[in-house]
């Protein structure tokens, strides 16, 4: 992704402050070829309200090893690597991925950034998974809970009200509310 068609953004999250370039227009990237292939839409360009809560809850994390699943913009991602975390952060979008990379570098932050698609096993582990607003259709249920509980044994995830949060949280067994919009799930 070139830096024509992206806008600078400041974001202040605790003692974190962020210089992030995003794209101007979210719905400018919309592809009917590729929605066609995979129902494929550009979610990861738009700053949601759900990262930025989940960035604002994060606990502490220097020395862990984090996961972010469906990163888009990648804010979560971000913060836990200024805050002293080994982070991957994967999204299935290459755009996400490259631009995430570019804001990593922009913010002096060393983190992993990968096209990664949550719906394949992976053989990593992490301390800690992080997701947030990744639950906007109903066939993310199931593979969401399925790599969150195999990929680290707590997760935190940012929630937006979407119709198919209440069916994700019945499958998490242990659920805890941290903050407005977050929850904790472990194992």
């Amino acid at each position: 992704m070139t830096s024509e068609g992206l806008v600078q953004t400041t974001v202040r999250v605790g003692d974190v402050e962020l210089d992030l370039l995003r794209p101007a227009s979210p719905e400018a990237l919309l592809d009917e070829e590729a929605f066609a292939d995979d129902e494929f839409l550009p979610y990861w360009a738009e700053l949601w309200p759900a990262a930025r809560a989940l960035a604002d809850a994060l606990p502490e994390v220097t020395g862990l090893r984090v996961v972010e699943l469906g990163c888009g913009l990648g804010v979560p991602s971000l913060v836990a690597g200024a805050r002293g975390a080994h982070v991957t952060a994967t999204d299935w979008a290459a755009d996400a991925i490259d631009l995430l990379r570019a804001n990593a570098e922009r913010n002096g932050l060393q983190l992993t950034a990968e096209v990664r698609d949550w719906r394949a096993p992976w053989p990593e582990r992490f301390d800690v998974a992080l997701a947030a607003d990744v639950l906007y259709e109903q066939r993310n249920v199931v593979p969401l809970l399925d790599r969150l509980l195999e990929l680290a044994p707590v997760a935190y995830v940012g929630l937006a009200g979407r119709p198919y949060e209440a069916e994700f949280l019945r499958g998490c067994g242990n659920v805890a509310t941290v903050a407005e919009r977050v929850v904790r799930i472990s194992v």
